[in-house]
């Protein structure tokens, strides 16, 4: 049964996981994140959606780190002056001790060598160390750093004591470096023990909202915009041309950030448990409070979700519609703008049938005539092949039939309608 889950998530990720501060710049462990830090409002340049470990330990994700340092590597979308980094205990089981934690520029880009100019000491409530208890998360406080636009940040954690499970994204497709000891305001990068491709602990880094900045758009999908079969440390996901896109037809003008909170293999409503593999994470719905609403500044939702309720579950039109009804119903009643994406061709993969064809299609026909949200990114017609609508361009294909390309990942930024965001 779990080859056959694999394969799945070979198909849609693989068939394809909060808040800010109080003044003081950590969450208070007794209260949940606000969106504001004293009378400063923030927007997030990055994010990622973190899950619960791996049940068979991949990455380390459930035997966790002691006496270690992870270097991780993130692509901002907008840029600013002040930064302050999100670290989450979410999955954990006991409390979890960040010992030293630092942020800086890459010296070279996705290099674990830092440019020893930019290195930043980062802190807690005015201390270097902190602890997060088990179930929640911590922001530090803001240190000024020029960050620009499309470009790079490395954090670097040190954990003193046993983590246990890990907080972790299983798909970076950004290498991680590990050190013993700890290496966090190191600026060398030789001297890894080992490399890992995937986020602990890291859940989003976040900068002033002001004149600039036009809050963030978030991308709630599954493996096709979290993209596990893309290049390493390329940064070839939609979410990336996204952000790209929208920095060239904004030149001068305000940013809009762009938070990936894909996951691969997440359904719209199942839960990656009810196929043993938590690392799916919960459902795009059960996911909402976590992922989406712990972040600030979010004016738009992307929701781009549907193709592993029929590949790994078999779910019918009607099912799948009404998971993705209510999260449209769910964000706006936040005040968020909802978009929703059309399910991508996957004929000429061994487990598409006509009667999965024909789910596809009808939620496809719902996505795009329904009332129920704000517009349309029609993945479907991006990717594809104008010869045969069923299956994807051969331009676009990564070669099994579901997942785009680079090219294709390009395609489905520029079919995005930016004025709707």
């Amino acid at each position: 049964m779990r080859s056959k889950i694999l394969s799945v998530a070979t198909l849609v990720c693989i068939a394809a996981a909060g808040g800010a501060s109080d003044g003081a710049g950590a969450t208070d462990p007794a209260s949940p994140p606000s969106a504001s830090s004293g009378h400063r409002d923030w927007v997030g340049t990055w994010a990622t959606a973190l899950t619960t470990a791996s049940p068979f330990d991949t990455g380390r994700s459930l035997s966790g780190f002691e006496d270690e340092s992870i270097r991780m590597v993130v692509q901002t979308s907008i840029g600013g002056a002040l930064v302050r980094i999100r670290l989450s205990n979410v999955y954990g089981d006991r409390d979890l001790t960040i010992g030293h934690a630092t942020v800086a520029r890459p010296a070279t880009p996705s290099a674990p060598d830092l440019d020893p100019r930019t290195v930043k000491q980062l802190s807690f409530r005015g201390r270097p160390t902190v602890t997060v208890p088990a179930g929640k998360e911590v922001v530090s406080d803001p240190v000024p750093m020029l960050v620009q636009p499309l470009s790079q940040l490395a954090v670097t954690i040190y954990l003193p004591h046993a983590t246990g499970p890990t907080s972790w994204h299983w798909f970076s497709r950004q290498t991680a470096f590990v050190y013993d000891g700890d290496h966090a305001a190191d600026p060398g990068g030789n001297g890894a023990t080992m490399t890992l491709e995937h986020f602990y602990f890291l859940a989003g880094v976040e900068l002033p909202d002001d004149h600039r900045a036009d809050g963030a758009v978030v991308v709630l999908g599954d493996s096709i915009s979290d993209g596990p079969f893309l290049t390493l440390n390329a940064n070839q996901r939609c979410p990336d041309f996204l952000a790209q896109r929208i920095s060239r037809k904004r030149h001068g003008g305000r940013e809009l950030g762009v938070l990936n909170l894909a996951l691969s293999g997440n359904a719209a409503a199942h839960d990656g448990d009810e196929v043993g593999l938590p690392e799916l994470g919960p459902s795009g719905l059960n996911r909402l409070d976590e992922h989406v609403f712990a972040q600030p500044g979010v004016r738009t939702v992307i929701v781009e979700l549907g193709l592993n309720d029929i590949f790994q579950h078999d779910d019918g039109p009607e099912a799948i519609i009404a998971g993705l009804q209510q999260i449209a119903t769910d964000l706006r009643q936040r005040g968020m703008r909802v978009l929703l994406g059309t399910m991508v061709p996957a004929t000429g993969d061994a487990s598409w049938t006509p009667v999965r064809e024909a789910t596809r299609q009808a939620v496809n026909q719902y996505v795009r005539t329904t009332r129920d949200a704000d517009g349309v990114v029609d993945l479907d017609l991006a990717l594809r092949d104008p010869a045969n609508p069923a299956r994807l361009n051969p331009a676009f294909d990564r070669g099994d039939h579901v997942h785009p390309n680079e090219l294709g990942n390009m395609a489905i930024a520029e079919i995005v309608p930016l004025s709707r965001l």
